[in-house]
């Protein structure tokens, strides 16, 4: 993958843009200072297929699936998306807040969606993610450092670390150290 940038607006550069809906503004003078990791794939344990899209764009057929029906009148979205062959998917402007965390904390802060960037890793708890996952995220992760000096080393967190108990994703699967060497 070729080096990322983020430009004023908040939006990565040379990356596939589907627009989400499901964002509003930060908080006035809120900084990005957190990239929380998750995992999904839809149905639970498929990739492909473009589900999670539809899913962050407020398209699914409730009728593709059987899961899809208990899901389908929610309302979230990630800022970004990364395939299980690595490609990056923006939804929503870094600058702007996407629904992503829900019900959270980190260091002592509620609320993490006012200050976080969620990317979502296509993939589930228990299996291992793609090579070309990591490499992306490594990338993305550098370009939103160079762009928002408030995130350092320590800012990156999976969603089960900002909502335990809640959530469980990426998982066991994910290899943290692995994302630590990239980054």
């Amino acid at each position: 993958m070729t080096k990322l940038s983020i430009d004023d607006a908040g939006w990565l550069q040379s990356v596939e843009v589907i627009r989400s809906p499901n964002f509003d503004a930060r908080p006035g003078g809120t900084d990005v200072k957190l990239v929380v990791v998750h995992g999904i794939s839809l149905p639970p344990g498929e990739y492909g297929g473009g589900h999670i899209q539809k899913f962050f764009c407020n398209r699914l057929d409730a009728g593709g699936h059987e899961y899809f029906e208990s899901i389908c009148s929610m309302t979230v979205s990630a800022h970004c998306l990364i395939e299980r062959d690595g490609n990056v998917i923006q939804f929503v402007s870094f600058n702007d807040r996407a629904w992503h965390a829900g019900e959270s904390q980190w260091c002592g802060e509620t609320a993490c969606n006012n200050f976080s960037v969620g990317i979502e890793l296509e993939g589930c708890d228990h299996q291992a993610y793609a090579e070309a996952q990591y490499r992306s995220l490594a990338g993305v992760i550098k370009a939103l450092r160079a762009s928002y000096p408030d995130i350092d080393a320590e800012a990156i967190a999976g969603h089960s670390d900002i909502a335990p108990g809640r959530k469980t994703d990426p998982g066991p699967a994910f290899d943290w150290e692995k994302l630590r060497q990239l980054v």
